[in-house]
């Protein structure tokens, strides 16, 4: 009972270092949107204090660096948490995983705050917080008490298979939020992020559609759908918004309460479609059986049909 109590007590406490995560990354969108970045010039402390002056768009990166340090403290106590109380060596993997890429990530912002060039250091400061919340979208997942119940096993012997699609989904919106990320900090133009919508349209209609036709009668997966649907189609909204409200930024260096509030939007839509996807990922991994077998044409001897075709999925 106490080892039932203490896995749902860590599966909780990760969701919880999870939505401080998305904090995170809201608090990270705040501070490019409203040019705060070179607002502190020192690291790790500001202005040679703990606290600084909370004025201008120090509110902003001090904000930013507080969170951090609170997401850093939640995922030490969580890896260590699930070290000692859950078995699996993947669940220990994960948690010193997420531990390692929220230090990382730290470090690289303070590189971008006293070595500069931020097309390159804040790409990948930003590319790594998803990296991050990525991770620990996974753990979060493997911790539930849904994850470690008995699924039967689901059959897909078609090609390509959900479970392909759904992975090359996830790796792509990861991409496609890199080089979101790459043009919010100048490192080249908009047109690569564009073309990642377009394909990223037919890979998410893609798997949808093929999950929920293959895959009807799974709630689990026919609800992983509509949120990747769901939150997929607001951040194309949300995207286009952004994109309206950079045209209409220019070159004005105070940016307007509509373009901060768009451009941060479809940041957070950014990682909310990431999870999303992550999530009907994992849940295909979880419950398709990695090589199917399909009923082959040919009775045998008794008339019978052999199941002799595999299909890897």
């Amino acid at each position: 009972m106490a080892d039932r109590q203490n896995l749902r007590g860590v599966y909780q406490f990760a969701i919880t270092t999870s939505c401080c995560a998305v904090l995170l990354l809201m608090a990270g969108a705040l501070v490019t949107s409203n040019n705060a970045a070179d607002s502190v010039p020192d690291w790790p402390l500001a202005y040679g204090r703990i606290i600084p002056p909370l004025v201008g768009g120090v509110r902003f990166e001090y904000a930013h660096r507080v969170l951090a340090g609170v997401v850093s403290v939640l995922t030490l106590i969580l890896a260590i948490w699930v070290t000692r109380v859950d078995r699996r060596p993947l669940a220990r993997r994960l948690g010193w995983t997420a531990l390692a890429l929220v230090i990382a990530q730290a470090v690289l912002g303070g590189i971008r705050v006293l070595v500069g060039h931020p097309a390159l250091s804040a790409t990948g400061h930003a590319t790594l917080a998803q990296i991050y919340f990525l991770t620990m979208v996974g753990l979060s997942l493997y911790l539930s008490p849904w994850w470690q119940g008995d699924h039967p096993p689901l059959e897909d012997a078609s090609s390509p298979s959900a479970r392909s699609l759904a992975l090359w989904t996830t790796l792509a919106i990861l991409v496609q939020l890199v080089l979101g990320a790459a043009f919010r900090h100048g490192a080249f133009g908009i047109q690569p992020h564009m073309m990642g919508a377009g394909i990223l349209i037919v890979l998410v209609i893609l798997t949808g559609r093929t999950v929920k036709k293959r895959f009807k009668q799974v709630r689990e997966l026919r609800r992983g759908v509509v949120f990747l649907h769901a939150f997929f189609g607001t951040q194309l909204l949300l995207g286009g918004a952004a994109y309206w409200a950079v045209m209409q930024a220019g070159d004005n260096f105070q940016p307007s309460p509509t373009y901060v509030l768009l451009t941060v939007a479809h940041v957070l839509g950014g990682a909310l479609t990431l999870a999303a996807s992550a999530n009907l990922t994992l849940k295909c991994f979880r419950l398709i059986r990695k090589d199917s077998f399909v009923a082959d044409s040919t009775p045998d001897s008794s008339g019978a049909h052999l199941s002799g075709r595999t299909t890897a999925g």
